[in-house]
């Protein structure tokens, strides 16, 4: 029982590293936003720092405490959560759904940009209310977006290592952090306990229709950025498990409740003060504790951005087996569970925070464009939890009740939002509609090809192929001759890949693969059925795997082979020559077939735009043979037109 306890406690304080980094940095800024977006500190009353602390209060509740810990992680896909896991448990729903998660995907990876440039930034500008670094960095706008470039390249910099060592100060860094938030709080509190009238929500709908609150309904804007970790928590479900977030979870609303009270109280105390700006976070510490606070600070930013960017990768993981995104070499840099590398996704995300740094120069001016699109995201995952609830069952009077009430205020926190569009909000939204457009494209074409390619019926070729495997004219070609085929029916495939065994150098051999793999909503799932068409020399394989499953298909074909062998379904493949004894299976040559698009193919210009932009953005995926997991195996490649169609026919004649 005391071992039990033990790992309980190691797996919740893990749990405070891994999932709230990001809401759990958002102290850094939001008081300051509040603060700035009524003109600065001349401008706040008591009543409207009461009435923020009152929005802050009822967000976090409303939206992180019952939309995502109580009623989100519940939709879990197998243990897996986060608005791909979600689409996969309800796209067969309707194929409209493939919408709104292609929308808040994007805008999700659209925040993994802005998130560890926002979190860090406003980190490092604690270094100018340290009193001994007044003087050289006060003003100095330069320095400090050199010490932020300096640390996210790092954090880059580590990914290809793996973060295994990193992960394990995570935790115990984290709960630092949160116990810090909470003891600051009550400290400022103590000064003021009538800051607890915000708990009413009386005091958060005043203010929205107050005069002293000059942004009046925008005001949300700032307030949104209390909560904008809350789907960051719901995809971090399958890395820690619903009852960790559901034990941890009260201790981290407490402590962030209590620092936004804190630093609320600190505000009302400073009455006629006349330095307009304030950076309340940081100036409401004990001054000796400053230069600790900004190093914790760091610290906790960097663990933020260090989990948006494994969000980051688990998200395109799962988009490219679910065919929203193309396929990008994946790597796993240690043997922690889980635990992936993606080079494509950690330059381009690298390249954007960089940029982002550089043009917005500070903070105060990232924080116009963050919470935009990940308002966006909330708003379609709403939309697919609809759809879930009521694949469960749940009545249509309640999930429709569910639906307005997350929705109506959802959409009020988007339109806040959407009002710093010209002042920032521009940068989120070309990046979401930038990561859109690529999603749209690739699912498109790939839809496209599944519904143009020309298919035909494998039965028909069996006594063909019976033939040519008799015919010792020709050469063999390999013991065991494996195609890929994207047809999911079990009695078809392409007719390339026939074209490819017969109608060019026709390939003997003893036995013909067709395998087609599906991911499948479980995301670790990993199973197969077999159609041998009556015979032993024809096998056709739906491999179904899930869509956290590395696709290695020779590994897979192997153990399906010898289990075939086994059952007495397939004949043992004796070699005359081999380096293993005992080895029971002969030589197997995988074939891929690569698309190159046709000039006969009967396509729309529309339609034929999508595909030469697919074709495109194809030349800089990784090849497929790396795809599959047979970088070390014998593969041919051959090229073919995408899509067969009736040609033209062109009469000749004799030329005199």
């Amino acid at each position: 029982m005391e071992r039990k306890d033990k790992i309980r406690i190691g797996l919740a304080i893990g749990t405070l590293g891994i999932v709230y980094g990001d809401i759990g940095t958002s102290p850094l800024y939001v008081m300051k936003s509040i603060v700035a977006s009524n003109g600065g500190l001349n401008h706040v009353s008591e009543d409207y720092i009461i009435g923020s602390l009152s929005l802050i209060f009822w967000t976090l509740t409303l939206l992180t405490t019952i939309k995502y810990v109580i009623i989100a992680l519940r939709a879990d896909n197998h243990g897996e959560g986060g608005i791909f896991s979600l689409y996969a448990l309800v796209r067969k729903r309707g194929k409209w759904l493939v919408i709104p998660a292609m929308i808040g995907g994007a805008a999700l990876l659209a925040d993994g940009v802005l998130t560890p440039a926002v979190t860090v930034t406003s980190a490092i500008e604690g270094l100018e209310e340290i009193p001994a670094f007044d003087a050289l960095f006060t003003g100095n706008t330069t320095l400090i977006i050199t010490i932020v470039i300096v640390i996210l390249s790092g954090i880059f910099f580590m990914q290809r290592y793996g973060t295994m060592f990193i992960g394990r100060i995570f935790g115990p860094t984290m709960f630092l952090w949160f116990s810090i938030l909470g003891v600051l709080g009550i400290i400022n509190i103590l000064g003021d306990l009538s800051i607890f009238r915000a708990f009413s929500p009386y005091y958060a709908v005043e203010l929205l229709f107050s005069d002293q609150n000059k942004a009046g309904f925008l005001i949300l804007g700032s307030v949104f950025l209390a909560t904008t970790g809350a789907e960051a928590l719901y995809s971090d479900l399958g890395h820690v498990g619903r009852k960790n977030i559901y034990i941890t979870w009260p201790f981290v609303k407490v402590c962030l409740l209590l620092n936004y009270f804190g630093q609320g109280a600190w505000i009302i105390s400073l009455k006629n003060a006349d330095d307009p700006f304030v950076n309340p976070f940081f100036q409401s510490m004990p001054e000796p504790f400053i230069m600790y606070g900004v190093l914790i600070a760091t610290l906790a930013a960097i663990i933020a951005s260090q989990s948006l960017i494994t969000g980051a990768y688990t998200l395109v993981s799962e988009a490219i087996a679910l065919n929203l995104l193309p396929r990008l070499s994946i790597r796993y840099p240690s043997e922690t569970k889980g635990q992936v590398y993606i080079p494509t996704v950690t330059t381009v995300l690298w390249l954007a925070c960089v940029g982002v740094v550089l043009y917005f120069q500070d903070s105060t001016h990232m924080e116009a464009a963050y919470g935009l699109s990940i308002t966006v995201t909330m708003l379609m995952t709403t939309v697919l939890l609809f759809q879930f609830l009521l694949r469960k069952g749940f009545s249509k009077l309640v999930t429709t009740a569910i639906l307005m009430t997350f929705g109506v205020l959802e959409f009020a926190f988007f339109i806040s939002s959407a009002a710093k569009f010209m002042h920032g909000g521009f940068v989120a939204v070309v990046m979401a509609v930038a990561i859109m457009a690529l999603m749209y494209i690739w699912f498109s074409g790939y839809q496209l090809k599944t519904k143009l390619v020309k298919n035909v019926s494998l039965k028909k070729f069996v006594p063909m192929l019976a033939k040519l495997k008799a015919d010792t004219a020709y050469p063999k070609f390999a013991h065991n001759l494996v195609y890929l085929t994207s047809n999911r029916n079990p009695y078809r495939v392409e007719h390339e890949v026939m074209a490819s065994i017969l109608d060019k150098r026709p390939k003997r051999a003893d036995v013909y693969w067709f395998v087609n793999v599906q991911v499948v909503d479980g995301p670790y799932a990993a199973y197969y059925t077999v159609e041998s068409f009556e015979s032993d020399f024809v096998i056709r394989v739906q491999l179904k795997l899930g869509f956290r499953v590395e696709q290695d298909i020779n590994v897979f074909l192997q153990q399906i082979a010898k289990d075939l062998i086994s059952k007495g379904a397939l004949d043992q493949q004796k070699r005359k020559y081999t380096a293993k004894n005992g080895r029971k299976l002969g030589d197997f040559c995988f074939v891929i077939v690569k698309d190159e698009l046709s000039t006969e193919a009967d396509l729309t210009n529309w339609q034929r735009i999508i595909m030469r932009s697919k074709l495109f953005i194809k030349r800089f995926t990784t090849s497929p043979e790396n795809w599959f997991g047979l970088e070390y195996s014998d593969v041919q490649i051959e090229n073919v037109p995408l899509y067969l169609s009736k040609k033209k026919v062109v009469k000749i004649r004799e030329w005199s």
